[in-house]
């Protein structure tokens, strides 16, 4: 039952208030643990109700306090009805209380929860939040805000249609397209997660985005992002993009840190370099790692550059060269490809390898390589015959796309076929020099320079020797080479 508690007056009106008790000045009610002050008041004793007006104010235990112009309160059904200049203030004895501020406000007592519809404020410890419609329970201190919801912190805007809000724990659940806005630094979409707004960490679901003022981005299935530290680990079809340095970092899980732009990918993992159009690079391993490296240049300018390493089963596709090995780094600063342990490089019918492999770059293509160590060059003349050199260093250079000259050095060896005006084949010649340069036109051994030092041999086709069609060196591994783009994920050995 609600009990007055006291009144400076007590009337009654027979003609217009027949059932109510007109009360006013000091007015004070009570229902269960709940006192409710007025000015003045209409109390319905037989359906335990009331009118309350000015400086109305309701206490309910030692942690929330309403206030407001007007109160309707039914005790049947618990329910207190506030209006304008509504405020609900919940937990001010603990020091860090929850403010809510409406012109209109329902408080259901019996299910423990306050609402409004026609906007309204929620302010806690730290963060401001405004919607049009919201609700607060304060046994949880869950709220749950709807339509044109703006959450303001010192340090990101937070906006979206439907949101859950703690304000105990300070954790927003993202339910609905949300943008949370940090100023010329970063912007993050999502539509289901959840975003603790204290210490900025945040698990984003459903391929959120995480966006940087410099242009890079991430996105998963699943990302664990901590902005303090600048720390991001995805899961599911990850994205990272770098628009500065024009590449993309793709991998089924990867981490990122935004110091130095690290980032590294593994299962499916791929790099995409778009920085050239017409030559766009791909390259899968394992496992890749990139990052931003700061160095000074011979005019004492300071400079940065990207750094790509990729480890175990490296496959590389380019539109004008292709690439095996175990392990590779790319340097930004000198634009080189520096590739390790049983390296392979093709063009068009032409193979090369050798110990280790620098690939250089010039205005986004391949202009050429060097390789050291067991060097090779097989050329793929017929289907039957390879024209072959081999040493302990190669250069080779790479014109308009396609291979140009050859200089191969160090106990420098050839096995090439002889031709006809009319391709008809003459013999195989092979000779052995210190260097040996081949000119290559069409994609066919043009001809060849050596030193005075060489010694040769030319066997009529009919006479050549038992294996003396190939190098000790040799082998022809096309099954290896990476086709296409997607080729470069398919999984071969390679046995060279």
């Amino acid at each position: 039952m609600v009990y007055l508690e006291r009144a400076n007056n007590l009337q009654f009106d027979q003609e217009r208030l027949s059932d109510a008790q007109i009360l006013k000045g000091n007015v004070l009610f009570r229902h269960d643990e709940m006192l409710m002050y007025c000015d003045s008041a209409y109390f319905y004793e037989k359906t335990n109700s009331l009118d309350a007006f000015g400086h109305v104010r309701f206490v309910q235990g030692d942690t929330l306090e309403g206030f407001g112009d007007k109160l309707f309160y039914d005790g049947n059904t618990k329910l207190a009805r506030l209006r304008r200049h509504v405020k609900l203030i919940h937990g001010r004895k603990d020091g860090n209380p929850t403010i809510l501020t409406t012109d209109s406000m329902n408080y259901d007592r019996a299910a423990g929860i306050a609402y409004y519809w026609t906007g309204g404020e929620v302010q806690d410890s730290l963060n401001t939040l405004t919607s049009l419609r919201g609700n607060y329970r304060p046994n949880t201190k869950q709220a749950v805000f709807s339509d044109g919801v703006k959450l303001v912190n010192p340090k990101f805007v937070l906006t979206s249609d439907t949101m859950l809000y703690n304000t105990d724990t300070k954790i927003a659940d993202i339910i609905s397209p949300t943008e949370i806005i940090y100023e010329e630094e970063t912007d993050i979409h999502s539509s289901r997660g959840w975003y603790n707004t204290d210490n900025e960490q945040s698990m984003l679901l459903d391929r959120s985005v995480v966006h940087h003022s410099d242009g890079r981005f991430m996105t998963g299935d699943t990302i664990y992002y901590d902005k303090r530290i600048g720390f991001g680990e995805i899961l599911g079809r990850m994205e990272m993009r770098d628009s500065t340095h024009e590449a993309t970092l793709y991998g089924e899980y990867g981490q990122m840190w935004e110091e130095n732009s690290r980032g590294y990918a593994t299962d499916s993992a791929l790099m995409v370099d778009w920085s050239d159009t017409a030559h766009i690079t791909y390259i899968h391993a394992d496992t890749l790692f990139t990052e931003e490296l700061h160095y000074t240049d011979s005019a004492l300018q300071d400079s940065t550059y990207r750094r790509v390493r990729g480890h175990y089963g490296v496959r590389v596709y380019r539109n004008d060269a292709q690439m095996v090995c175990d392990s590779m780094v790319y340097l930004g600063s000198d634009s080189t490809m520096h590739l390790y342990i049983h390296p392979i490089c093709w063009n068009e019918n032409q193979q090369i390898s050798a110990d280790s492999m620098t690939i250089y770059i010039v205005n986004g293509a391949v202009e050429h390589l060097y390789g050291v160590g067991k060097a090779l060059c097989v050329m793929e003349d017929s289907i039957d015959y390879y024209n072959q050199m081999s040493g302990k260093e190669v250069t080779a250079y790479i014109k308009d796309g396609e291979l140009d000259i050859i200089d191969m050095s160090g106990n420098a060896l050839t096995i090439y076929y002889a031709k006809e005006d009319n391709g008809d084949y003459v013999g195989l010649n092979t000779t052995e020099s210190s260097f040996i340069r081949m000119y290559i036109e069409d994609r066919q051994m043009h001809h060849m320079r050596f030193t005075k030092e060489t010694t040769g041999v030319l066997y009529p086709m009919d006479q050549i020797p038992s294996g003396g069609d190939r190098l000790a060196l040799f082998f022809w591994a096309a099954e290896v080479r990476p086709t296409d783009a997607q080729d470069v994920f398919r999984k071969v050995k390679n046995e060279r």
